[in-house]
Formats: C-alpha cells, structure tokens, sequence
C-alpha cells in the first residue's frame, strides 16, 4: 500500500509520551521518523508499566509508543555533533519536540536557527504550558496537567473526590492535536513551498477537550455540578450516567424519560415532566437506583433494548477482547520481536494501517543514517 506520508522525513527530538506520541501516527501514516536520542536514550525506555519491559533495556511503554521509528543517537551538547544533526535537518520535512521552553535555543536548534538551514520546514513545539507565561518552566506531565485544568472534577459523582483519568489522556490528546498541525502545515508547504512554526500544549489540549464544561462556564460563570449518583456527564439530565444492578453495571444514554419509565416499568418516573432531567437529576437517579438493584445486568439490557434504547453492558477488557466484535475489529497486531501493539485505528481505502516494525533499539540506526545521509 501506497501510505499518504510515504517520502516525508520527520525528525523526532522528543521523549516519554506526547510527541513520540505524533511521531507514532505519523510513521503509521508512512513517514519515515528518525528519533533524536541523547547516549542515554528517551527517558521512557526506562519507565515502565507495572514493571513491563519489552527486552532487557526498554520498558514495554516505550516499545507501544515508539514502533516503526529509527533510533539516532547524538549529542546535542558536542558542538561537532550538533552539526551533524543540521545536515540531517536540511533534508527533513518535519522536526517534533518536546524540551521545556528555551532548551533548543540554547542548543541552536530553535525555530529561527532550522529555517535558516530548511526554509520549507514544519518545526512542532509540544510544551506543557505554553512556550511563555509565568507557568512555561512548570513540569509537562501528565497527571499533573490533570490536576492543573480541572479535569478531574469531571469523572466521579459529587461527593467523590477529584478523580484523574487512569490514563495519559493530556499527552495522548496533545500528540493527536499535534499531527493534525503537521498534516496542515504539510498541505499547504506542498502548495506555497512554505514551512511553519506549530505550538501546542498539553494544557490547551486538556483545555479544549473540556469545550463542553468551559463554553458553559464562559455562559454562566458557574461550572457545572457532578450528580449525586451514577454520574455520566455533569451537562447532561438523567438518566445519563453509569447505574448499578443487582449483579453489575449498565451505562444508560439519553432518551425520553417516559420512554425509560415503560420500559422498566417504574411507576415513580411516570409522573415526571420533561424538564424534571434536568431540575430533578439527583432525585430521578436516585430513584433508578433503587429500581435498578432489583434486576440483574442482562434482565434492565433485554428490557430496555427491546424498545430500542441507548443501553450498554460494561464491559471489562478480558471479556472485550474475548467478544466477536472486537476480534472483527483486529486491533492487535504482531511485531517481528515477538511482541504485541495496538494498530493504528485509521483505515485507508478500506486497508488497514499496520506495521511490524518494533521500537529500535537505542542508537540501532546511528551508522546507516549517518552513511546515508553523509553526517560525518
């Protein structure tokens, strides 16, 4: 298959999760990433998941984030070697970083000082709070970004406490915002031949992906409120929300209260007006609660599928994985060290996206690189 990146060099001078996280799609896209490595190596190498590790040097972390790249060290301190790394950079398409504000200045690979080398480059900044303000030197990580945009005021009912998401959503979602900048700046150099600066960060990111809580907010000045009980979103009326049953869980969506009523026949809804969802959340919940205890899972799903609404099991990843339609799905693939990864989720001309290409070792294609595109 004939990949749409297939040609665009990228140069990846970035660590942990957010920008090797672009890098990642982009090389699924089929661009061609080198990965920048000081002699040490991405610091995720050795930051591992529940103890995981992909051999006995990488984490398993870095091996899911950093497949299908090349791995190149240098030393960006050594003067001669930072010269190297130019001559690579007048042959790039794309350079991705994620130092704090003011590193690569001080190194000499700033926006300024590359253009003067490729002028039709795309130069991507990933920082944690903006390049400046009074909170550009704060620590990029994830969770505690999380904490800083209020985010995990969002997850949990009203009287739980903050509650963080079980994943590096800010890096993920930073990354994901990231390519769709590249992408952008790459159509329009290959119709004005001209390159750009992109800047994203994981706050703004976080930022954006609460559009919802924060438009609300700028309207009313006042930020929406947890429901008491089985909270789904703090915008939306009930029944929205995840509601326990005698044996489980089941997530319910939006729809016509009434509708709900019949379907589960619980007489204490009847009587309630449309405008109740919203008046009334805490009290129209509570009283699902006590209504819902009383069935298993599959007897509410049956009931309520029969009237054709919105309802789900909740399903943990055993019994996913297990199902058909994940299978259908093939999200898995196999690597050729004998290693797992998710796919790329994207489809192009009904084909999937997938390589077998592991994460490199570090410094695996230092000679190759360097031979071929003259660095010494």
């Amino acid at each position: 298959m004939n990949l749409p990146l297939k040609d665009i060099i990228v140069l990846e001078f970035c660590q942990y999760l957010s920008g090797p996280s672009a890098g990642l799609r982009l090389a699924d896209l089929g661009a061609r990433v080198i990965k920048i490595e000081s002699p040490r190596g991405d610091a995720c190498r050795k930051l591992a998941i529940e103890n995981l590790w992909a051999d006995e040097n990488d984490s398993l972390l870095f091996h899911t984030i950093n497949r299908n790249k090349e791995s190149l060290i240098a030393n960006l301190k050594d003067p001669e070697e930072v010269a190297q790394i130019k001559k690579l950079i007048a042959k790039a398409d794309v350079m991705i970083h994620n130092f704090r504000p003011g590193v690569m200045e001080k190194l000499g690979l700033d926006y300024d000082s590359v253009r003067a080398i490729n002028e039709g480059i795309v130069f991507a900044d990933v920082s944690g709070y903006g390049s400046e303000g009074p909170w550009s030197k704060k620590p990029g990580q994830d969770l505690l970004l999380q904490a800083k945009s209020g985010l995990m005021f969002t997850s949990g009912n009203h009287d739980d406490p903050p509650v963080p998401f079980g994943l590096a959503i800010g890096d993920i979602l930073c990354g994901a915002q990231l390519v769709q900048g590249i992408l952008a700046a790459l159509i329009r150099k290959e119709k004005t031949g001209k390159g750009a600066k992109l800047e994203v960060s994981l706050l703004e990111s976080l930022l954006d992906f609460q559009f919802e809580l924060l438009t609300t907010y700028y309207a009313s000045g006042k930020m929406p409120e947890r429901s008491k009980t089985s909270n789904g979103h703090s915008l939306l009326g009930a029944p929205y929300g995840l509601h326990q049953t005698s044996d489980g869980y089941i997530a319910i969506a939006m729809m016509p209260l009434q509708d709900l009523a019949e379907a589960i026949d619980c007489a204490a809804l009847l009587d309630c007006a449309a405008d109740d969802v919203f008046a009334k959340r805490d009290e129209i919940k509570s009283v699902l609660a006590e209504h819902l205890k009383g069935g298993t899972s599959k007897y509410w799903l049956d009931k309520l599928r029969a009237n054709d609404l919105w309802v789900m099991e909740l399903t943990d990843w055993k019994t996913l994985n297990a199902s058909d339609g994940c299978k259908e799905l093939k999200m898995e693939q196999h690597l050729t060290n004998g290693k797992f990864a998710t796919k790329c989720p994207i489809r192009i001309n009904r084909q999937d996206l997938r390589s077998d290409r592991p994460a490199p070792r570090l410094g695996a294609d230092t000679a190759d690189i360097t031979k071929e595109f003259g660095l010494n």
